[in-house]
């Protein structure tokens, strides 16, 4: 037997001693409940957690919100690089070709962005990148409404998009789609700014803030990708906040959920997907007129 072995094999090998004399060791109860009850753990690595929702809502037939949500992190002895992105489109009622429009969009975002990057992180690279990441984010906006205009010409679209890398978030941002930050001690604050008849009429005084939400009009906006030849998206940079949520929604969620009930869906969640559903499942409940999308994401570590 030993020479068949041989002549398929070659010779057996000899075993050797390992150096690693590690074993592993049952965890005793008091360890696992101080792991179990630690409420404010801390990660010796920084990451992204991120998590998405979505429904046709109670009222329409068709769904023309599209969301799109990727959260890498890539971590070593150089340290890690946690990068992010998250977009929501909101094709626009009563255009043809809402949805088509929506998909072109982030579609079209998030591969012109991957393509930037993709060196960037997945390749050993020490020069910087060309562009900064508001002028990707500004070209890859404009890649979107050409698309939209070849794809399905004459519909439109809400976008907004955040790009995370690292502590920093770069917003893309078009129509009444919002950004907002939410924070453990309550608070909310929004962080892009509606394109809406409605709000720019609130902004220049001619309406109060409660004269808004219920003005007959709110849905009309004045700017939106696909839509006119000259696009003027807004474009900023932020800095992620810790601890805080990052919230995107369509106006199919905050449009009919208030801000207290946004903010207790999303603090009193045991992580962000049930936080997801529970939303979804509120603007349901508030009657579900329109589509909703959220996508909920927080830096951690």
């Amino acid at each position: 037997m030993n020479k068949i072995y041989n002549w398929l094999f070659g010779p057996k090998p000899t075993p050797t001693k390992t150096l690693d004399t590690a074993n592993t060791a049952p965890l005793t109860d008091q360890q696992l409940q101080s792991i179990v009850s630690n409420q404010n753990p801390r990660f010796d690595m920084q990451q992204l957690i991120a998590a998405g929702g979505q429904s046709v809502g109670k009222q329409r037939e068709l769904n023309e919100d599209s969301l799109l949500a990727i959260t890498s992190t890539m971590a070593g002895n150089s340290g890690n690089l946690p990068f992010g992105l998250y977009i929501i489109a909101d094709g626009m009622g009563g255009h043809q070709f809402g949805e088509v429009a929506s998909n072109a969009a982030i579609r079209t975002v998030a591969g012109y962005v991957l393509r930037k990057f993709h060196s960037y992180l997945f390749q050993i690279k020490t020069d910087t990148m060309d562009e900064s990441f508001q002028e990707i984010m500004l070209a890859a906006v404009s890649e979107a409404q050409r698309a939209i205009q070849r794809e399905a010409p004459g519909s439109g679209t809400t976008l907004t998009a955040a790009l995370v890398l690292g502590q920093q978030i770069t917003v893309a941002h078009v129509g009444d789609s919002r950004a907002y930050f939410v924070y453990p001690d309550g608070r909310i604050e929004a962080i892009t700014r509606d394109h809406s008849l409605v709000k720019r009429l609130e902004e220049l005084g001619h309406i109060s803030p409660e004269e808004a939400e219920n003005y007959p009009h709110r849905n009309v906006l004045y700017r939106a990708l696909g839509q006119g030849e000259i696009l003027e998206p807004d474009i900023f940079t932020v800095a992620f906040p810790q601890p805080a949520t990052l919230m995107i929604c369509s106006d199919g969620l905050w449009g009919v959920v208030s801000e207290q009930d946004l903010i207790r869906s999303i603090n009193e969640s045991p992580n962000l997907q049930r936080a997801c559903q529970n939303l979804v499942t509120a603007a349901n409940t508030a009657g579900g007129p329109d589509n909703i999308s959220v996508v909920l994401a927080q830096l951690i570590g």
